[in-house]
């Protein structure tokens, strides 16, 4: 029926499953004891952090996440998605199972075409897809190329990103040549089942402005903790904290580790009720809306001053020049370090950038480079970045 692979898992065809007679009642038989609690799949992280981390979500967490992608984005039968995301990434639940549960048309993309832009809008055209969920990374190397004029989208009505921060520079360009197109933004770590905020982008933001993540999706509660674990007052910031159904179940044979993230929540302690700890600092603006500060790991103390790296990022992002950026924080050296691509000389850019933030977050060390490097996920690969200019 199948053939084993390298790896010594067995491969099944289901090309070669469809001509097997179906045992409807032994069908039955293991319908029977499935459980909407019973584990779905363990999905290991990038690592982007440098460890990668065995991430368990449990059947009903995605069942949840499937049923609310479909009703908040109005997904059915009609629908035409173009997959970007490799099945090893979570941003790929949303597609598989959208297709699963409506019927809806789903076209893998090929790899190699989202190192050409021109060609993969001419993909899109070609096949009539309506709805994508990429990483803003491809997003933003289209606007880069300039090729949004080059061919006809107009198939394409909704625009779905999560996975990193999007820059409102290239976003505009894109809502300026899809004016009509619904786009959102969706934001969530792999360990709450993919999302569990979304803002449906409704407004104008100058290209300076970074982007809500917005509020809570159904059955996902947000909490923005501060040091002492009490609900922040107003704006102020605080470590967003998730609970409700799309809680994974922790780490694959990992108990420290899942103890260390999925904690008792503090603000309930009646019952065990468990919260994940995303390790992202968030603050709600004057809308009600989660803003994404960057993560706490991100966040430095450089020359008495308190500094979100996210803040440098936004703003270099913005430039015209530019095409893309990463910052990170050379504690053995004390300063901010800037990769970036682009055309901008690096001489140029901090001279632009002394005029926009405060002398202290103008990064000592900036590097041009010809593209930045991307993990297989397609994010900007932070990891990769900090080891060629800071390897110790």
């Amino acid at each position: 029926m199948g053939h084993v692979h390298s790896g010594g898992a067995e491969v099944l065809l289901y090309e070669t499953l469809l001509r097997v007679e179906v045992d409807e009642e032994r069908l039955e038989s293991l319908a029977d004891r499935i459980s909407n609690m019973d584990i779905l799949y363990v999905l290991f992280t990038s690592g982007s952090t440098g460890i990668p981390k065995g991430v368990t979500i449990g059947q009903r967490s995605v069942m949840d996440y499937t049923e609310w992608v479909a009703e908040t984005f109005q997904v059915d039968e009609h629908a035409v998605l173009g997959n970007q995301a490799p099945f090893y990434f979570d941003n790929s639940v949303l597609d598989i199972y959208q297709m699963i549960r409506n019927g809806a048309t789903l076209h893998i993309i090929p790899r190699r075409l989202f190192s050409f832009p021109l060609r993969l809008l001419e993909y899109v055209r070609d096949h009539g897809i309506n709805m994508v969920f990429w990483v803003p990374s491809v997003l933003c190397a289209v606007a880069n190329f300039d090729v949004l004029d080059e061919c006809d989208i107009s198939c394409l009505k909704k625009v779905l990103f999560a996975g990193e921060v999007m820059p409102n520079k290239q976003l505009n360009q894109w809502r300026r040549r899809l004016p009509e197109a619904l786009f959102a933004n969706l934001y969530g770590p792999t360990e709450i089942t993919v999302d569990c905020t979304y803002y449906l982008v409704d407004r104008e933001f100058p290209d300076v402005d970074p982007l809500p993540i917005g509020i809570p999706c159904r059955n996902s509660s947000v909490l923005v903790l501060d040091d002492q674990d009490c609900l922040v007052e107003g704006g102020a910031q605080g470590e967003l904290c998730v609970r409700g159904s799309s809680l994974a179940y922790g780490y694959y044979n990992d108990p420290a580790r899942t103890a260390a993230s999925f904690v008792q929540n503090p603000l309930n302690l009646d019952y065990p009720e468990l919260i994940y700890r995303t390790g992202d600092l968030v603050h709600y603006n004057e809308r009600g809306e989660l803003m994404y500060d960057g993560r706490k790991d991100f966040q430095v103390k450089h020359m008495g001053h308190r500094i979100e790296l996210g803040e440098i990022e936004t703003v270099v992002s913005s430039l015209d020049e530019v095409e893309g950026n990463s910052c990170f924080y050379d504690g053995k050296e004390g300063q901010i370090v800037l990769c970036y691509a682009g055309r901008m000389e690096e001489g140029e850019l901090r001279r632009k950038l002394q005029a926009l933030v405060p002398d202290y977050m103008v990064p000592r060390q900036c590097h041009r480079l010809d593209s930045l490097p991307l993990n297989q996920n397609g994010k900007i690969d932070r990891v990769r970045l900090k080891k060629m200019f800071c390897p110790d």
